[in-house]
């Protein structure tokens, strides 16, 4: 079984998990991901890799109360055990010295930007972060991303803490200081790597996305991740997930994200009636 040897709340309803999974921890890279159940009855959720300790044998993962299942794992603690931790899963980032690069972070994407920001300084670029949330409050992990980043750039929407705006506000700041940025990798909502591609495009700076769509099976066989990129079609559990956001159809990976939402919706409405209930 895989036991919960660590967690920490990283800001409400978002919580920090390292696991025990060694075989796991001895293969995983920057840019993959696992897919966990918490229990029998659980359903299959894919989750991007925050960290890993291959001496001790240990995954970290960051899980945001969002839906139903989400929900049972944010509430998991020390000594808790997951049902399954299959990984590592994906291809893993490309990482090599581009000279400057800058990795953006928006929400509970700064947790897997996290191991690849860390990865290219350790290769030796010249590593900015522009890290982007709601409110200071929902902004996490920024310690660990200024240990890993030459400079890092915060955005909130409201202006609580650094730039205000969202991240592409923070990459224009970072780009008007005439850095020569040659790659861009940018993790995050569906909305918010649709802003920096769009972006990043009329100025020929090439963008990674992680496409983190609605993934069953993360081996290709269900089809339920499919994305276009560059007019063909991919599955992002096993040719990403990580694309050139360029080329990638986010109005169509938009509309298949909308497609979960109310069964999302419903299952969650019936966990609080639950809770509410005194049933668990």
């Amino acid at each position: 079984m895989y036991r919960v040897v660590k967690k920490r709340l990283l800001a409400p309803a978002i919580a920090l998990l390292e696991v025990d999974a060694p075989a796991v921890a001895a293969k995983v890279e920057p840019g993959q991901f696992v897919i966990v159940r918490v229990d029998e009855l659980g359903e299959r959720i894919p989750l991007t890799v925050m960290d890993f300790d291959r001496e001790k044998g240990t995954i970290t993962i960051v899980v945001q109360d969002v839906g139903y299942s989400s929900a049972l794992i944010t509430a998991m603690n020390e000594g808790d055990e997951f049902e399954d931790f299959v990984g590592p899963l994906g291809v893993a980032s490309e990482i090599e010295n581009h000279g400057t690069v800058v990795c953006i972070g928006g929400g509970l994407g700064i947790a897997p930007i996290y191991p690849i920001a860390r990865a290219l300084k350790d290769a030796g670029n010249h590593v900015i972060s522009v890290l982007g949330s709601r409110c200071a409050d929902l902004l996490i992990l920024e310690e660990e991303m200024r240990a890993v980043s030459n400079e890092v750039v915060i955005a909130t929407n409201d202006g609580s803490k650094g730039v205000k705006g969202f991240v592409t506000d923070g990459l224009a700041q970072v780009l008007a200081q005439g850095h020569q940025v040659k790659v861009i990798w940018a993790i995050g909502p569906m909305v918010m790597m649709k802003a920096v591609v769009d972006y990043t495009r009329p100025l020929g700076i090439k963008t990674i996305v992680s496409m983190n769509p609605i993934m069953v099976d993360g081996t290709g066989m269900c089809g339920a991740c499919r994305i276009s990129v560059g007019n063909e079609t991919k599955f992002a559990c096993v040719d990403g997930p990580e694309f050139d956001g360029h080329l990638v159809d986010f109005d169509l990976a938009m509309k298949r994200l909308a497609f979960f939402k109310d069964e999302e919706n419903r299952a969650k409405a019936r966990l609080e009636c639950d809770h509410e209930g005194g049933h668990h």
